[in-house]
């Protein structure tokens, strides 16, 4: 059975620092694509940032850009999200994703999904 869990939410403030990370278990996620993705009440899923097999190339949205840092290791099957200078406006559940395939920031085409994790920043 194909698992995502996430881990490492919370409450924070603005300007305060939070790390995500997200335990792959069930297949071997070495060659997919992974990503992080948000989803803020009323407003649909969005992309955050997604990661290649290796490592080597990463995409961010616009959004977190300088600020967020995705990253993985592929021989513990995670991936984490470190976030810095956090702001009111990325409180929102983080999903952690999984797709084998090429690098892309479209949700609907990613296949494995984790149950998600609140990230709350206050101001």
């Amino acid at each position: 059975q194909v698992q995502l869990v996430e881990s490492g939410g919370g409450l924070v403030q603005a300007g305060d620092s939070l790390s995500l990370s997200c335990a792959a278990s069930g297949r071997t996620f070495g060659s997919d694509v992974m990503g992080w993705f948000r989803q803020a009440p009323g407003k649909e899923r969005e992309f955050v940032a997604v990661i290649n097999w290796s490592g080597g190339r990463t995409v961010y949205a616009d959004s977190v850009k300088g600020r967020f840092t995705i990253s993985r290791d592929n021989t513990e099957n995670t991936l984490h999200l470190e976030m810095n200078s956090l702001k009111p406006e990325d409180t929102a559940v983080y999903y952690c994703a999984a797709r084998a395939g090429t690098l892309t920031t479209a949700p609907g085409r990613y296949d494995y999904w984790g149950q998600g994790t609140q990230v709350t920043v206050s101001s």
